[in-house]
């Protein structure tokens, strides 16, 4: 507004000072809402100069939606309907932000021409406290749980729909009521305690009681309190918020009853069965896990599964992980290189999980096969040390047919082509001829039966090897006392077994006792046949013929394992050896267990 002239009167100065100095924003616009005169006070509010609210038009300090209900009025006061109007609205300030605004308009037509007098008055402060009760009344109003307010006396002064849906009380039935009317009565001193730590201004967090429903029935609350204050900051009274925890309890309840069943089964599983929570501690263990790691349950229980396994492999503890997160695995056979040797096991991770569905923890279910793996090696060692020995007897009969039968054949040829066609030649010879021969064929056909006794076919188990020793100690220069008390038929598969321990045996004999009597005896009790082949030679230390790279005692061993049988070999350097092989008289499914069937 412009300066003060000689001209103005008293009163002209009187509006001129009310005008610059009051805290109220004040606009003199024409009758288009073009600002004619701002005072400082209008300029604060905005953050604008004079001279540049006096370039805007009225509806330019607004959002379009508020200044479009701002003109609308604007136009009536023109059309003379209305000689003043009042609206809240928003204003821009220069910096972009918006403030809340009281806009008083008032028509000035005591002048030739009219004017508009618009006062604004900054209720931003006013309009956030609105909102922020709107806020808090609508969280109130939509909140699950129940929000109830109390006074100093313990009578209800407020109560939302959620402490009608969880307590039954409309509104109307329980403003007014003490609050006693939700406690039962045997909790009643226990209110007076909370209302004592209450009133010191101490604050109440997820406090569980129980509380009682319109119906009389009794149920799990966790309760937030704390207290009401004035602008003074005294304590006028307090504010409740009752969470409902029944059905959170029921579950707590049943997953206490189902995870004690699983503790159960857990412990008398006939497997080795562990039952760890989320941080990997025992909560259960059976009681072949027990035995396994010998281990005491009361030592497992409470710890953490890689405290009592430091050393556990990086791959299981992933493993693990993934069984957290709700995955199922498992392996046949694992293999564990300890400090104390390796283990192997066959193991399958399960969740167990929570009555709410989500995972509380692993089974570990773990089997112990480091015995049956070191059957297996030793089975596969065995059997490669059987076929070395077929290898070599293989590479036996071949020098036997190439270096003798071959050679004694090439000399017999030889012979013959000396004959010429002289007939008297051959006739003086045919008798040494024939001799040769007969040699070779004999010699052939024990080679033969090395291979396959057809003895044993023809003659049975028992004739068959009196046969075979007969001719074996004829060739061997070798006295072989046989001797058998078995009446019962043997099975072709026993038969053979014995066949070739006795076989092996005896080579052993003609190779390493040095003496010329062997006894061999078959005899029949407690429904096993026995083998027992025995010389009073040299003898050997049987332990170091087992860890040696000899393979006599592995073939006998598995031969007698094919027919479920047993092979002890009793020996001393000088004192003889002795080969006791025990074979039960019904074996069935020999074929079958020869190709490792179950």
């Amino acid at each position: 507004m412009r300066e003060a002239s000689q001209t103005d009167t008293p009163d002209t100065q009187v509006f001129r000072d009310v005008f610059n100095s009051t805290a109220i924003g004040i606009a003199i616009e024409d009758m288009n809402g073009q600002p004619l005169f701002v005072n400082p006070a209008f300029c604060s509010l905005l953050g604008f100069s004079e001279v540049e609210l006096r370039s805007k038009h009225c509806v330019d300090f607004s959002p379009p939606e508020d200044a479009a209900k701002d003109w609308a009025l604007f136009q009536q006061l023109r059309a003379g309907s209305i000689d003043r109007y009042q609206i809240e609205k928003r204003y821009f300030r220069r910096d972009g932000s918006l403030v809340w605004g009281l806009l008083s308009i008032s028509l000035l037509n005591s002048r030739p021409s009219p004017l508009v007098i618009a006062m604004v008055q900054d209720i931003t402060e006013k309009k956030l406290a609105e909102e922020s009760r709107f806020r808090h009344a609508a969280v109130v109003e939509s909140s699950e749980d129940a929000i109830i307010s109390k006074n100093l006396d313990d009578i209800i002064v407020s109560w939302n729909a959620g402490a009608q849906r969880i307590f039954g009380y409309t509104e109307q039935e329980a403003v007014g009521q003490p609050i006693a009317l939700l406690i039962p009565p045997e909790l009643r001193d226990e209110e007076d305690q909370i209302l004592d730590r209450l009133r010191t201004g101490e604050r109440i967090e997820h406090y569980e009681t129980k509380r009682l429903t319109k119906t009389g029935k009794k149920i799990d609350v966790s309760l937030t309190i704390g207290p009401i204050k004035d602008s003074a900051g005294s304590i006028v009274g307090f504010s409740t918020i009752a969470h409902d925890v029944t059905g959170r309890k029921q579950s707590e309840e049943a997953l206490r009853l189902s995870e004690e069943l699983l503790k159960i089964f857990v412990k008398n599983v006939p497997a080795g069965v562990a039952m760890l929570d989320r941080d990997m501690r025992y909560l259960q263990v059976s009681d072949r896990f027990c035995a396994d790691y010998g281990v005491e349950r009361s030592e497992v229980l409470g710890r953490s599964h890689y405290e009592l396994f430091p050393d556990i492999p990086k791959r299981w503890k992933d493993a693990h992980r993934r069984g957290l997160e709700g995955e199922t695995l498992r392996a046949d056979e694992d293999r564990w290189d300890r400090h104390d040797g390796t283990i192997w096991a066959r193991w399958e991770i399960l969740p167990w999980r929570t009555s709410s569905g989500i995972v509380g923890g692993i089974l570990i279910l773990a089997e112990d096969i480091t015995h049956r793996k070191q059957m297996e090696e030793a089975l596969s060692v065995m059997s490669r040390k059987l076929i070395e020995s077929q290898e070599q007897e293989r590479a036996r009969i071949g020098r036997e047919l190439h270096d003798d039968i071959s050679q004694r054949l090439a000399m017999l040829a030889i012979d013959l082509e000396q004959f010429g066609n002289d007939p008297s030649t051959f006739q003086k010879s045919r008798q040494e001829v024939r001799q040769k021969l007969d040699q070779i064929l004999q010699d052939v056909q024990a080679l033969s039966h090395e291979l396959h006794s057809s003895k044993l076919e023809y003659l049975g188990v028992v004739a068959g090897m009196q046969s075979w020793c007969r001719e074996f100690g004829e060739r061997q220069k070798l006295e072989i006392d046989f001797r058998s008390d078995v009446a019962s038929t043997l099975s072709f598969e026993v038969g053979v077994s014995l066949f070739r321990v006795l076989q092996e045996a005896l080579h052993n004999a003609v190779k390493h006792s040095g003496v010329k009597r062997v006894q061999v005896q078959l005899a029949e009790h407690s429904n096993e046949v026995h083998l027992i082949v025995s010389d009073s030679g040299r003898g050997f230390d049987v332990e170091a013929a087992r860890q040696g790279l000899g393979l006599g005692l592995t073939s006998m061993q598995e031969r007698a394992r094919l027919v479920n049988g047993s092979v002890t070999v009793e020996s001393k350097p000088m004192q003889g050896t002795t080969v006791h092989i025990r074979v039960p008289f019904k074996v069935e499914n020999c074929s079958r267990r020869l190709y490792g069937l179950p």
